[in-house]
């Protein structure tokens, strides 16, 4: 029945929805030169030949899974994939990171007209949905064509659980069409199993294998130059709510270090005028990357408003505080700072990402904090003492590092479904993919 009303409404609605949409697209949110990718349209010809389709919401969840697409893409020459995301940040990032031949369009908004002109275009042979996202008219008509689907690193955090279960029937209407569900954990299993998915499997977190963000050299080399022996510390994937309460935190902390730069990067890049107008009302002087103001003595705040340039951020700071956990959002990806020995600190809303800073706050690699008072006594200590530092970075990375090998594991789990579309295939392999 939920699934027919969630019909029956993005029918009537559509156009509401498509007003929404436009709205979006007049607000920077869409995709202009693509727009038509969200109706259904395809941005170039289908290849001849077996096609894999991975969804990912956005930019976290595509990085999460880029090692195996690259897998696919290395081992199987003549299988094409397609990526879809639904954000202009990650198709943006994503132009710079997929590998040659690995194809990006927009996901189609989830209105059956829409839907069903993507698919005929398509014709997907396997498709792969990655992390938490689910659209029931994309999923259930793409199931319909009798392609298999598998949902990895699969994850559904607790308050998303509770509000599917009030809509069991819809929740199962749509795990149902999944062959397969690989889990980041057991708790992640068992609410999926809850909900009605009839072969959720705990795997593990693609996560921990991802490969450390690149940097450019010379962009890294010029920032270097501008900073020169400053002190650092870095707020990164900030939202809104939280600047006004790191400006204050580094008003602070600026009493007894002089020097101090303070790099906010924004979760979304778009906001780095807004984030300047708050930093003017609490009298620090700011410079914005995407304006091409240089970093100078009297620069208090950098606002790094960049896409794909984490990697060169977390290179030149050993300080990181994880943003979306002062407000409610539920905290950021902390491995990829993690990864590149920055120690972290972190607020207490942490729900997205609940077993990761679990496990680092259990092995002592992290410093969780609950004011900004208590973020500005914790970053003056690690500014102050270098040892805890030093502790707090290698214990993390420590800790991935036991974490790493599943990949491995997803690559067992998905060889029998993509290995078939491979044109090198054959009755043997069938025999050992059986064993």
């Amino acid at each position: 029945m939920y699934l027919k009303l969630y019909r029956f409404f993005s029918f009537i609605a559509g156009p509401i929805i498509d007003l929404w949409f436009l709205k979006r697209r007049k607000n920077g949110k869409e995709d202009s030169k693509r727009f038509n990718e969200r109706l259904g349209h395809p941005g170039f010809p289908r290849p001849e030949g077996s096609l894999v389709w991975m969804h990912a919401a956005s930019v976290g969840e595509i990085m999460s899974v880029l090692p195996l697409i690259n897998h696919i893409n290395e081992k199987y020459s003549d299988i094409n994939i397609l990526v879809t995301t639904g954000t202009v940040t990650s198709a943006k990032l994503l132009d710079k990171r997929l590998p040659k031949r690995v194809m990006h369009q927009y996901v189609p908004i989830d209105k059956l007209p829409t839907v069903l002109r993507f698919l005929r275009h398509w014709r997907p042979d396997f498709v792969l949905w990655v992390e938490s996202e689910l659209w029931p008219n994309l999923i259930v008509e793409t199931h319909k064509t009798g392609c298999p689907m598998a949902q990895i690193n699969a994850r559904i955090s607790k308050n998303s659980f509770n509000k599917w279960q009030k809509c069991i029937s819809l929740s199962n209407q749509i795990l149902e069409c999944f062959t397969i569900n690989l889990s980041q954990s057991e708790e992640d299993k068992n609410r999926f199993t809850a909900l009605g998915s009839p072969n959720a499997k705990y795997v593990g977190n693609l996560k921990y294998d991802a490969s450390p963000l690149p940097a450019s050299p010379k962009e890294t080399g010029q920032l270097v130059g501008m900073i020169g022996n400053r002190p650092i510390w870095i707020a990164a994937s900030t939202h809104p709510g939280e600047e006004e309460l790191l400006a204050e935190t580094h008003n602070i902390l600026m009493k007894e270090h002089k020097s101090l730069l303070l790099i906010i990067i924004p979760r979304h890049p778009d906001r780095g005028k807004e984030i300047k107008e708050k930093l003017d009302n609490q009298e620090l002087k700011s410079a914005i990357r995407t304006e091409e103001e240089e970093i100078t003595e009297d620069t208090n705040v950098y606002i790094a408003n960049t896409i794909g340039e984490l990697g060169i951020f977390y290179r030149l700071a050993n300080i990181v505080f994880m943003g979306g956990s002062i407000v409610e959002h539920g905290g950021q990806n902390p491995l990829e700072a993690a990864r590149l020995q920055c120690s972290l600190i972190t607020g207490i809303h942490t729900e997205n990402f609940v077993k990761i800073y679990r496990e680092l706050e259990e092995n002592n690699a992290l410093i969780r904090i609950h004011s900004n008072e208590e973020l500005a006594e914790k970053v003056d200590l690690l500014l102050k003492d270098h040892e805890v530092q030093e502790k707090l970075s290698s214990t993390a990375l420590e800790l991935i590092k036991s974490k790493q090998g599943v990949l491995e594991k997803y690559i067992e789990e998905l060889t029998p479904y993509i290995h078939p579309l491979s044109n090198s295939y054959n009755d043997q392999d069938s025999e050992i993919l059986e064993e």
